[in-house]
Order: C-alpha cells, then structure tokens, then sequence
C-alpha cells in the first residue's frame, strides 16, 4: 500500500505552509566559536550566506530531515544534535509560507568533510558572521542562547574538542561558549571537584632537554619561538599568553605559536558516567 494513498481521502483542504529544518553547525578552532556557512546559489537571497538546511521530504521527520542535511553538507553521521526552536513568523520566507524547524550540532571541525557544494561552504567565527538569507541571523542568536543555557545541564561542549584535552583547551572552549573569561585555578578546581573529567596522560615529554619551557622568561620565550636575536625583536612582538597546563606559549601578537611543552603535559577526557550520576543527582554546571 503506497505511503500516501492517491484517493487524497483525508486531504486538508485550506492552504498550509511548507516545512524546512535549518541546522546551525557549531565547530571550536581552539580560540573561537565557529558557525558553518554555505552561500546560496539559487534565488531567493542569491549569493548570501545562511546555514545548511532544506525542505523536509514526504517520507522523513524533522529529526531525519536535519540528520540528512548535517551529513549531506559536512559528511557527519551520529553527532550531537539538537532540536532548538521552531521559526515561524509569515514573511520569513518570500517565496511562499514556510516555517523552519531548528537544530543545532556540534561537531570536530578535523572531522568534517566538504560536500558537493564545497566551493560554497565556509567557516566563520561567531562574532564576524555577515548579513544572513532569510531571518538566519535571528536563528544564529537564538541558537547561540540556546547552546548558553544548555551547557549548565550538559556538557555539551565535549562535542567539539578532541577525545583528550588539557584544562587550558577546556577552558577556552567554555569561555567561548559563554562570552566570559574564568579564573585559571578556579575553573580548573570546578572542574575537578564535579569529578567528570579522567586524567589520561601524564608522561615525560622531549620538547626541552636544556632550557625547559617552565624556566623561560616571556622575552626568552618569544626568542625561542621565533629564532631572532634579542635586538632585532620587533618592539611590538608581545607573548603575554601561555598555557598554565604545560608551560608553553599560546600566542604572540594574536596569533598561535608553534608548541612548546614541559615535560609533563595533564590531558583529561570526558567521563560519561560520572556525569550521568550527577545527572541524576539533579546537579547542574555553574560557572
């Protein structure tokens, strides 16, 4: 028997809107909140940019609709994600009545791959995102709110770094999450304390046989890194940030520097059950 039989006896007979899923994909470069892109090669909004999505098959959901299209533009299946908002306001769309279902997913930026409209598809940083098609903007802010509130019930955030991470890394993803920036020490016992996080490495390490990362100056730092000569060092070079983890530089003049560790680098990984036993406890995050 056909899925939708053609006697149409249970047709609606007053116009409805069309469906769509739009999926607001969420990547971490180790310093920013990233949001994937695709320009738009069709009318309407020709040439702009909005996120992946499209109209929902005959014969799929929401959530199969959005799992499609997640996998059709970054070659990703069983990720996180989740379902946000729905968007429905009548003149959101110019080409006939449509609402959108909304999800958001996060992924490994080293983990996905282009799709077919690769030429077209782009990260940027959250906070340099140009004008969207459609109301994609109002989407990105809601989602951004949504992905906020959240990561207080759920470590979401664990999505978007490696299997084993350092506190330092943690932490920025946190802070880029939430618009904040944490004590080092505070965050790191926080962290701890919750008892969701397993220690995986703690090993000696070559990088600096001689002049250990944790004994240099910030000039002898930067020298290092950058293989000039104190006189020659450019008055504006500044390498104020380093990571309390490992003891190596983290950026100069804005920029990443090549990594240069002590000999001992605390890595940590996700722990699923302990997490699910305060889940249960009914503890949430506070930061």
């Amino acid at each position: 028997m056909p899925l939708f039989p053609n006697d149409k006896k249970y047709c609606y007979k007053y116009p409805h809107p069309a469906v769509t899923t739009d999926c607001v994909i969420f990547g971490f470069d180790g310093w920013k909140l990233n949001v994937l892109l695709i320009r738009r090669g069709l009318q309407p909004f020709r040439g702009r940019w909005a996120f992946p999505g499209g109209f929902l098959n005959m014969d799929e959901s929401a959530e199969d609709g959005a799992a499609r299209e997640l996998w059709e533009e970054t070659g990703l299946r069983d990720v996180y994600i989740r379902q946000f908002h729905t968007f429905s306001d009548p003149d959101r769309d110019p080409r006939e009545r449509v609402l959108t279902i909304a999800y958001y997913a996060l992924v490994r930026l080293s983990e996905v791959r282009a799709g077919d409209d690769a030429e077209r598809a782009e990260w940027f940083p959250v906070d340099a995102v140009p004008a969207l098609a459609f109301d994609h903007n109002l989407i990105l802010r809601v989602a951004i709110q949504e992905l906020r509130k959240q990561i207080h019930f759920e470590p979401v955030g664990f999505e978007l770094l490696p299997q084993q991470f350092t506190m330092t890394e943690l932490q920025r993803l946190y802070e880029a999450i939430l618009g904040v920036k944490f004590d080092r020490r505070n965050f790191h016992n926080k962290m701890m304390h919750l008892g969701i996080l397993s220690q995986v490495e703690d090993e000696d390490e070559d990088a600096a046989p001689q002049d250990d990362a944790a004994s240099l100056t910030p000039q002898s730092r930067e020298e290092r890194i950058h293989g000039f000569e104190p006189p020659r060092r450019k008055s504006s070079m500044s390498c104020s940030e380093y990571d309390d983890d490992d003891n190596r530089v983290l950026r100069c003049n804005d920029a990443p520097v090549p990594e240069i560790r002590s000999k001992k680098a605390f890595r940590y990984q996700f722990n699923r059950e302990k997490y699910e036993e305060l889940k249960q406890k009914g503890s949430r995050l506070e930061f």
